[in-house]
């Protein structure tokens, strides 16, 4: 059947010839583009999983991004208080070497004292100066702010780390369990005057020393022997009973805990004098330790270190010094305080909550705060202070120093564990995250090349094909003009 006003053949190489087109054009446009999604009709569901992949990767590689930033600010911050350190070494050997008086003079004393001066000024100059692209780390400015503490009680407070979460404030409470005690042995007195001399070996946390009590002594002497050494063995005594010097003689550890002891070994002791040596639990013995305190942070089981408690959790990183009174008498009474603000905000998740939040406090080591209230700050030993070496303070001095120096080197040692084992660890799981986020995202949007360039070469012979086919059934139609003849 022969028809001239309905040229199906046509119509349907048309068709074809678009399809064909079409087909021809999605390959160019994903060759072009590298993409085999490019509009949401290309693949709905594939469209909506790749966008949310997109959401992750972006969101992952800033916070690889934030934890090296936050490298950097610990190794510009640690580089700062390495020059500190430097400092109090320094400090440390002018002190020393102002102790050996008998072999320096008071000149040369006082050049030490100008140099000692000198590194203090220095160290509060770097602590107020260090900074990170106009932020200052050392000045106290990200130190944590805390509130309603009762000195009495808590003497001192460093918090290390802190989530609020949701919350304005972390409340913290402090209930003592166990007191902290220190080591010690009861003499009994003894009447009269010792019959012969007496040899023994005292030994504690700052060493042993051998101490002679000769015959005809009493027990009093022999307690102010004990004391004139108490700064090289750790150990002093007292009278048991102040009015009753015959009731006997303690003899404790100059300083609480686990680490304190005393050790008494008789060399010659022909009165047994020290035969009657008891703990404070009444055992009969040579040696006693001391015991740290044991407390309750915030509902969590603190480690004591003699009067003092710390806790690290991954809400609150702190510790305290307790008031000697609390640590050793006050059981089972709680005390409060607040912290209201403050610290450093490390953002190392991909997410913005408290989870994947790490707050970090870092306290100011200008030298009003290196040291402690107990042996004194680092500006008592500079020439107005009390502990200076002009003024033959070289004891006090040392322990000033030997006190900033653990403070610094805690300092340090915080910093380059919350790097080594927070950031470089948090930044090695994103780095893995990024790489399989990435190779979903590229699998189901990126386009293949090799199979793009196999279909527009199909693609491309269709369209040629498909456009001759058009010609020919367009001029299919002129054989009907034969019949008019």
């Amino acid at each position: 059947m022969t028809r001239i006003n309905s040229n199906v053949s046509s119509m349907i190489a048309r068709n074809q010839l678009a399809s064909s087109n079409a087909d021809l054009s999605v390959r160019l446009e994903r060759l072009s583009t590298g993409l085999k999604i490019n509009r949401g009709a290309d693949n709905p569901a594939g469209l909506i999983v790749s966008e949310r992949l997109r959401n992750e990767i972006a969101a992952v590689g800033q916070s690889v991004s934030n934890i090296e930033r936050a490298s950097n600010v610990i190794a510009t911050t640690e580089a700062a208080l390495q020059e500190i350190n430097d400092l109090l070494v320094s400090m440390k050997a002018l002190v020393v070497e102002a102790a050996n008086t008998g072999a320096f003079s008071r000149e040369e004393i006082a050049a030490n004292q100008l140099q000692i001066d000198s590194a203090v000024e220095s160290i509060t100059r770097i602590s107020n100066t260090t900074s990170f692209a106009g932020l200052k780390t050392l000045n106290g400015s990200l130190d944590y702010i805390v509130e309603n503490l009762t000195t009495s009680q808590i003497s001192d407070v460093s918090v290390y780390g802190a989530n609020f979460g949701t919350n304005s404030s972390v409340p913290v409470s402090v209930e003592v369990l166990a007191s902290a005690q220190k080591a010690t042995l009861f003499l009994s007195g003894y009447t009269g005057t010792i019959p012969g001399d007496v040899v023994f070996t005292l030994g504690g946390t700052g060493g042993a020393q051998t101490l002679e009590f000769a015959s005809g002594q009493d027990m009093s002497d022999l307690m102010a022997q004990i004391n004139s050494r108490s700064d090289a063995t750790g150990v002093a005594a007292r009278l048991f009973d102040p009015l009753n010097s015959a009731a006997g003689i303690v003899l404790e550890s100059t300083t609480y805990g686990s680490d304190a002891f005393i050790s008494v070994d008789v060399r010659d002791d022909p009165a047994s004098i020290f035969s009657p040596l008891m703990s404070a639990a009444g055992t009969q013995t040579l040696r006693d330790d001391g015991q740290d305190v044991l407390a309750i942070v915030n509902g969590n089981l603190a480690l004591g270190r003699g009067t003092s408690v710390s806790l690290n959790t991954a809400f609150l990183s702190i510790e305290l010094e307790l008031d000697e009174t609390v640590a050793t008498t006050s059981l089972n009474t709680e005390y409060t305080f607040d912290i209201t603000g403050g610290g450093a905000i490390y953002q190392i998740g991909p997410d913005v909550n408290s989870s994947q939040q790490v707050g970090f406090g870092i306290q100011s080591v200008a030298a009003s705060n290196l040291g402690n209230s107990i042996v004194g700050f680092l500006t008592s030993i500079t020439s107005q202070g009390d502990n200076a070496i002009v003024k033959g303070q070289a004891r006090f001095a040392d322990g000033v120093l030997d006190a900033a120096i653990d403070q610094v080197s805690t300092l340090r040692g915080r910093l380059g564990a919350f790097e080594k084992n927070t950031l470089d660890t948090t930044a090695r799981s994103a780095q893995v995250a990024l790489e399989n986020l990435t190779a979903s995202e590229s699998r189901i949007r990126d386009a293949d090349f090799a199979e793009e360039t196999a279909k527009l070469s199909r693609a491309q012979i269709l369209q040629q094909a498909g456009t001759q086919t058009l010609a020919l059934a367009n001029s299919s139609a002129e054989s009907v003009l034969a019949l008019l003849q």
